[in-house]
């Protein structure tokens, strides 16, 4: 069976070519279940989440989106029934809803609902069912200035209810210039995850903004979390820290743990709690905006190892996998060549994780936050990547077409083969999700791009797509979405690595 070998190259005039070769997907392998769902109007930084919200067996997927900044959107939240795409509901916002969604059952009817945030301090909890609104964050309350709501992550109860409460980031104000170093600090929040109320906040223990989804790694035999967090921006140095729980409720990061400084970018892609030393520990892995990737011992908290990539800036967070042969989890990131806001190619590393070492590079595409995501797709014992790539088609008159496809990058046999159709518009910061919609043990994509042939960066028009292949599921998915399969930056070290097959 030959494969799809991806190229790019790039000539004096920045016309950057994708040439594709052979077939390996066949038609025969899309299903039935395949659809494409187009949205006019309005666009999408969120990565899609899946579960089963009306109950016919099938995962459903919710979508994070918006129109313009400060521009009110009717679909800034949307489910879409997964068999066919049909709209199950679409949740209003005053501003656009880049996060991705967290999934837990609220509300007791056995349906997973629904919370995710955005900017302008919007931050909601959505009734999975019927997507009516169970409470959003009170912005309004108090003499505090509230900002952006990243990514939130469940923890145990912590008000004596029950239920399971959040923790989430706090921070980035978008009316402050660029390279204006006075911004206003972000913030750890714990909320109750019954009606959004406030019950701790502590600020970034330097000062500083910030833009980082949070990690929160419980503690064995305690009630507490190790959490990463990091500061800064694109034009704003920062730092990387870790600190507990019992921290943040107490209101106070001036003990958190000092990991990595960047004296002119910060830290913004969500880390990964990892063991890498075959300790039985998880170690942290994190990228930092200046193009390095930077491991940690997770007991010490002393340097594994670190790789700066030159040239490069790194928004997106981080895949693991077993991609080397041995039983020591690697990594693969994409990182965006130039400096902001002048970000065009990018380029792909997948270094090994037993010692730093890159063991891959490529560059493929054009400039795009979303994290690649990690399956065995050939079982062949070794895991594959599948990222989203970005292209450029010209015409005999120089007018440029966006298009838009998923790859699957063989880090064994150093190939990269197209897995779906290419697609008009860009996608700049979704990630894929991979994994068994409707259980029948086969791999079924879901992934977003906007739609616009001329712009990448636009909110006029988005597409979602769900891909039913015929291609087998042969070992758990660990790593099937933005922060993991489970949503929460931490992979897991239950099941084994995958088998290796004799060759």
């Amino acid at each position: 069976m030959k494969r799809h070998l991806l190229t790019g190259q790039t000539v004096a005039t920045g016309i950057c070519i994708l040439s594709l070769v052979g077939f390996l997907f066949s038609p025969l392998a899309i299903k039935a279940q395949t659809w494409s769902i187009t949205f006019d109007g309005v666009g999408t930084f969120s990565s899609p989440r899946v579960t089963d919200l009306n109950g016919d067996g099938v995962g459903d997927v919710i979508v994070g989106a918006g129109r313009e900044e400060f521009q009110w959107c009717d679909s800034a939240v949307v489910a879409l029934d997964g068999r066919n795409g049909r709209m199950l509901w679409r949740v209003k916002s005053i501003d656009q809803i880049f996060g991705s969604a967290s999934l837990k059952d609220l509300n007791g009817d056995g349906v997973m609902d629904v919370v995710i945030g955005g900017r302008s301090a919007e931050l909601k909890a959505i009734n999975g069912a019927t997507g009516k609104l169970i409470w959003k964050f009170n912005r309004k309350k108090g003499a505090r200035k509230w900002y952006n709501f990243y990514n939130p992550q469940f923890i145990k109860d912590q008000d004596g209810d029950g239920m399971e409460d959040i923790l989430v980031s706090n921070g980035g104000d978008v009316l402050a210039p660029p390279y204006d170093p006075n911004r206003p600090p972000g913030n750890l929040l714990v909320l109750s995850s019954r009606d959004g109320s406030l019950l701790a906040k502590a600020q970034m223990p330097d000062g500083k903004e910030t833009y980082m989804s949070v990690a929160a790694l419980p503690l064995p035999d305690s009630d507490d979390y190790l959490i990463a967090f990091g500061t800064g921006g694109e034009t704003i140095g920062g730092n990387l820290f870790v600190c507990k729980l019992s921290d943040v409720l107490r209101g106070d990061l001036s003990g958190a743990l000092h990991l990595d400084s960047s004296a002119t970018k910060g830290y913004i892609g969500p880390p990964v709690w990892i063991d890498i030393n075959g300790d039985g520990h998880h170690d942290l892995v994190a990228n930092a905006v200046e193009g390095k990737l930077l491991a940690f011992d997770g007991v010490t908290f002393k340097p594994l190892w670190s790789v700066k990539v030159p040239n490069t800036e790194a928004y997106s967070s981080i895949a693991p996998g077993y991609f080397t042969g041995d039983d020591v989890p690697d990594f693969f990131v994409s990182y965006a060549i130039g400096v902001w806001p002048n970000l065009d190619w990018s380029k792909q590393i997948m270094v090994n994780g037993a010692n730093g070492k890159i063991e891959y590079i490529d560059s493929l595409g054009y400039y795009q936050t979303s994290t690649p995501v990690v399956i065995d797709v050939d079982g062949d014992g070794y895991e594959e990547a599948i990222l989203s790539v970005n292209s450029h088609v010209y015409d005999e008159f120089n007018r440029r077409t966006l298009q838009n496809l998923l790859v699957v990058i063989d880090f064994r046999t150093k190939s990269v083969t197209q897995l779906t159709e290419r697609a008009i518009g860009a996608n700049i910061s979704s990630t894929p999700w991979i994994g068994d919609m409707d259980g029948d043990g086969m791999l079924d994509v879901v992934y977003c791009h906007g739609t616009n042939p001329r712009k990448s960066y636009t909110f006029d028009g988005m597409r979602i797509s769900r891909v039913a292949t015929g291609i087998p599921i042969r070992s758990p998915i660990k790593w099937g979405s933005y922060m993991g399969s489970k949503y929460d930056g931490i992979y897991p070290t239950s099941e084994p690595a995958p088998r290796k097959v004799a060759q």
